[in-house]
């Protein structure tokens, strides 16, 4: 299973095994990860499912789709360039050692 690690606004970091298939806001729900909200539960249309991934490139991720694009407008902390939803990110080995930082808060 790919390991997703999560890194909260604190530095604390949470590595959680996540099966593929499913989304990294999923994986942090089932496993408790404090910081990921995901009210709309994976539908793509809260924003509390919001992340910063690595802008290295070291891991390509699939690229943002519309509805994600407008969403990551309106969420509680400001938008980024390495703005995702986690919902919109599905774990696949691709995605193994990805490391997520969680913002501040997510309403």
């Amino acid at each position: 299973m790919p390991e997703i690690s999560y890194r909260s606004a604190d530095g604390r970091i949470e590595v959680v095994d996540v099966p593929e298939g499913l989304s990294v806001m999923r994986g942090a729900v089932s496993r408790g990860i404090k910081g990921i909200v995901a009210e709309c539960g994976g539908a793509g249309m809260c924003g509390t499912c919001h992340v910063y991934v690595p802008e290295d490139g070291s891991i390509e991720l699939p690229p943002v789709h519309e509805l994600e694009d407008e969403v990551l407008d309106c969420t509680a902390v400001p938008r980024r360039d390495n703005s995702r939803l986690s919902c919109q990110l599905e774990v696949t080995r691709a995605l193994c050692g990805l490391e997520v930082q969680l913002p501040d808060r997510q309403v």
